[in-house]
């Protein structure tokens, strides 16, 4: 899925709703979040999951195609934790799967 096929579904599940009116809600959730973990406060969606920060220390690395050694900087980086009813969404077939199989 991708914001063209969001906008679409969000069109045809609410009648009389625009392309423009369903990106332009697509487009204020999607900053709401950045905006709100780049603040620090992170963004949690119950049993979706939660976005959040992490600071990662500078370390050193090196470059794969001439293994020559470079410094890393620090970076402040995006995180995502899926809740449990996410997790238990994507299990179910497999869960099924497992018990058709015994």
């Amino acid at each position: 899925m991708n914001k063209g096929s969001l906008t679409e579904a969000l069109v045809a599940k609410f009648d009389g709703m625009t392309k423009k009116a369903a990106g332009d809600i697509i487009d204020f959730v999607l900053e709401s979040i950045v905006e709100s973990v780049k603040s620090g406060e992170g963004a949690t969606f119950p049993g979706f999951g939660s976005f959040t920060s992490a600071k990662r220390e500078a370390r050193e690395g090196r470059n794969p195609s001439t293994g020559q050694t470079i410094q890393i900087p620090a970076a402040v980086v995006p995180k995502f934790k899926a809740g449990k009813a996410f997790k238990d969404a994507l299990q179910a077939p497999v869960k099924k799967a497992k018990a058709k199989a015994k």
